[in-house]
């Protein structure tokens, strides 16, 4: 198992690094067109901040990975927390996936939720940061004056999104066995019909080790600069609260993959679904109406509508 396992990690990266070369000289050359044309600007930018924090590398370290970030979820799932609590605005609850469920919330239930995400974030997330910059300034040099180029910044997002997706799946399978699905992931799945605020309602140990270091690793192995982990925590902040939100919402990317591992619990434990691909953990969401489903709403008729469940037989 430890040998597919290690075949199966190459695969992807190797996939990954092909993918991102053969990309590199089309695609991103106009992209490094238009970085260059702005690059000074987000230098500017750049130096504007650590010239008003004094060039206090706590200061900036924190600001990046920690305040930015979270102000960016709270953000997000508070609109989303409106909608979940209110039944309103009709333009989000409409592309509502499980019809009838937190129709609205349960607001007890809601508080519990918000009260434990704050506790992950003040006493889990806050003091890895402060952990983190020793590290990253052993790495290398994280609060640097100058930004890195775009073309580097898009190999490092690769690079992040593949590693997470490798410890996001394996440590999401580990916390599902017996031993400790009962005494950790319970907590997260309490919410069988899952909220934005919801993807960060976890058991302090998960919180660790399963939502914030598959997001780290991936700095800590290239030494990313400050500005690289902001954008990148932010970007995975976005795409977990999305893929919790319980809304198929037009022009955003599909949550249905993660909300259907919240109804059924044994399938679809990754991010991207590679993973559960290769090791048949889909195999049942591929034969349900939500994988049709499971594709980015390019109109304002919601898939609910347009793509309904088969009607229930009679017994």
């Amino acid at each position: 198992k430890l040998w597919d396992s290690m075949k199966t990690t190459g695969f992807i990266l190797g996939t990954g690094l092909l993918l991102f070369a053969a990309f590199r000289n089309s695609v991103t050359w106009h992209l490094q067109k238009f970085w260059g044309a702005s690059g000074n600007f987000w230098q500017a930018q750049w130096e504007k901040v650590l010239h008003l924090l004094g060039g206090n590398q706590w200061a900036i370290f924190l600001l990046g990975t920690a305040l930015v970030p979270s102000l960016v979820y709270w953000c997000f799932n508070g609109l989303l927390m409106v909608a979940d609590g209110t039944g309103k605005p009709n333009f989000i609850t409409r592309y509502r996936i499980q019809l009838g469920k937190n129709d609205p919330v349960d607001p007890a239930k809601l508080r519990q939720a918000v009260h434990t995400v704050l506790f992950n974030q003040v006493f889990i997330s806050l003091p890895m940061m402060v952990l983190m910059l020793p590290i990253m300034k052993w790495r290398g040099k994280p609060c640097s004056e100058e930004l890195p180029t775009f073309h580097w910044f898009l190999l490092e997002l690769s690079i992040f999104t593949l590693v997470e997706e490798i410890l996001f799946y394996y440590s999401h399978r580990l916390v599902h066995h017996p031993l400790l699905y009962k005494r950790i992931h319970k907590k997260h799945h309490e919410w069988t019909a899952p909220i934005g605020v919801v993807s960060l309602y976890a058991h302090p140990v998960e919180h660790l080790f399963s939502n914030m270091l598959p997001l780290l690793v991936g700095p800590i192995i290239l030494g990313s600069h400050v500005a690289s982990i902001m954008v990148w925590l932010c970007l995975a902040i976005l795409t977990t609260s999305i893929s919790h939100c319980g809304y198929h919402l037009p022009f955003l990317p599909s949550p249905e993959f993660h909300d259907f591992h919240h109804l059924k619990f044994n399938q679809c434990y990754g991010v991207l679904g590679v993973l559960d691909r290769l090791h048949g953990t889909d195999t049942l969401f591929k034969q349900t109406k939500a994988y049709e489903r499971h594709v980015i709403l390019l109109s304002l008729t919601p898939l609910t509508e347009s793509i309904p469940d088969s009607p229930k037989k009679a017994k």
